[in-house]
């Protein structure tokens, strides 16, 4: 069974007394044999995908000959992290298929076979079997690897360090390696629609380097590595970094205008942006015709399989979408310059006509878009600072003269409270969510009685009496209760 990334399985096969373009041959005719869809042939090889249909496990399966051996190599197509064996069962099965089919056909055939082959075959200059290695997954070749910049693998290990080294500043700063409160997110630029429209736009980039833990951080860093392979090699260093950048903050923004109170933190928005690109890519013949049906279905099924679980709850699912369209159009239009790889004024016009777009665009939204929760917030700040001018008069001293009791009880204390109640009233005009609505009744319900508590006690210092204690102890007593229901708060 093959663990790892992209899990694969490789087996040296010697081509016996067969010569290498015999040997060719017969692959050829072993992969129409297993319905393999050859893809890529040369003089030093092949490269096959398997079709076992849009929702089952594939693989390509590539055979380098070299030296009077073939190197065969199959490799799952889709994300998964462990193919059960599946890889080494492809190898075994093409071996026992060559070796029945060649006893059925004699070398002359073999031969004929090959120069019918010919016209397919990719040139020399061409070939890319030759050139070691192949692919950027091949680069890969252990754990550390990952983390190492180098040619066609250069900015994805760069985001993925970033990533885990801002995880590792948090953890060291004491935040909570496996659920993250809300306060240490928000503390280290965590993505909210009531701080983030309060002038701190700068999260709608900063959150896309944070995570809620380590299993997300994993999780996430999983998915990058698995798209970075695929997609940078495409798209070169400036595209993809341009890309990842651009898609991270519309999903940013699109969390933004979705949510009203979400805490939003993580590089799935950027991450889903790089899986909508690779999308748009698979639409066109930039990659390889028969490599565009396993890739499709597996980054089709991955990004299905995500929206659908992020329906559950607690997951950010308006910054996925977000993330993906901007993707898709972004990838879209890349591919102009991508037609064109040696017009520089192209590639970087397009990035820079792209940029512009994306930011003017956020920026709109994020002018316009209401903040309703962060206005509320404002004035709730300025209901404590009128409530503690309405309580003072529970501070003055023993022997203030009883006029001044009275002024600080009527026309500062009660004038206060119904300030309050024009403030609480004003905030009808704000889209508040239900659990704000119900907290502002009893708000105001709260205000009412500390009116009708010093109406009684006005009338007690002015008629120089205590027959209104009782009632007004029974006033505290319900100030007290709703104080409680109200969380302790005033």
């Amino acid at each position: 069974m093959a663990v790892g990334f992209t899990p694969k399985h490789v087996e040296d096969f010697p081509l016996n007394d067969l010569t290498q373009q015999q040997f060719l041959a017969l692959a050829n005719e072993t992969a129409a044999k297993l319905s393999w869809k050859v893809g890529y042939i040369s003089d030093d090889g092949l490269i096959a995908y398997t079709d076992n249909g849009m929702l089952s496990w594939n693989a390509e399966i590539k055979i380098k000959i070299e030296d009077g051996i073939s190197n065969i190599q199959s490799t799952s197509t889709g994300n998964e992290m462990m193919d059960w064996g599946k890889n080494k069962k492809n190898i075994a099965k093409f071996i026992s298929c060559f070796e029945e089919l060649k006893p059925t056909l004699t070398k002359e055939q073999l031969d004929s076979k090959y120069q019918e082959l010919k016209e397919q075959l990719v040139s020399q200059e061409e070939d890319i079997l030759k050139l070691p290695p192949a692919t950027t997954a091949e680069q890969i070749k252990n754990f550390f690897s990952i983390f190492k910049p180098t040619q066609g693998f250069f900015i994805t290990p760069i985001l993925i360090d970033l990533n885990i080294l801002v995880f590792i500043l948090m953890t060291i700063s004491g935040v909570n390696i496996l659920m993250p409160d809300n306060e240490s997110l928000l503390n280290w630029g965590a993505n909210f629609r009531p701080i983030t429209l309060e002038g701190q736009w700068w999260r709608l980039l900063t959150n896309c380097f944070l995570h809620v833990g380590i299993f997300h951080l994993l999780l996430n860093m999983y998915a990058l590595l698995y798209i970075g392979v695929l997609l940078e090699p495409l798209l070169g260093r400036t595209r993809f970094i341009s890309a990842y950048l651009l898609t991270g903050i519309t999903a940013s923004i699109t969390s933004l205008w979705w949510h009203d109170l979400t805490i939003s933190a993580g590089a799935s928005g950027a991450i889903f942006g790089m899986y909508g690109v690779f999308l748009a890519m698979l639409t066109t013949n930039l990659i390889e015709k028969t490599a565009r049906k396993p890739l499709l279905t597996s980054i089709a099924v991955f990004v299905g399989y995500n929206l659908i679980y992020g329906l559950k709850g607690g997951i950010d699912n308006a910054a996925h979408i977000g993330g993906l369209l901007g993707g898709l159009i972004i990838g879209y239009a890349f591919i102009p310059s991508l037609k064109k790889p040696g017009e520089d004024k192209l590639k970087f016009g397009t990035i820079g006509l792209l940029t512009i777009l994306i930011l003017v665009s956020s920026f709109v939204v994020y002018k316009k878009m209401p903040n309703n929760i962060g206005t509320y917030d404002a004035k709730m700040k300025e209901f404590v600072s009128i409530e503690s001018k309405a309580l003072e008069v529970y501070n003055m001293p023993q022997n203030t003269p009883r006029g001044k009791i009275l002024y600080g009880i009527k026309d500062r204390g009660i004038y206060y409270w119904n300030q309050n109640i024009n403030l609480i009233e004003s905030f009808d005009d704000l889209e508040l969510p239900l659990e704000i609505r119900t907290r502002n009744k009893l708000l105001k319900e709260y205000c009412e009685l500390r009116i009708k508590s010093y109406e009684l006690l006005y009338k007690g210092v002015s008629e120089e009496t205590n027959q209104y204690e009782a009632q007004i102890e029974d006033y505290n007593k319900q100030i007290e209760a709703k104080i409680k229901e109200l969380g302790g708060g005033r």
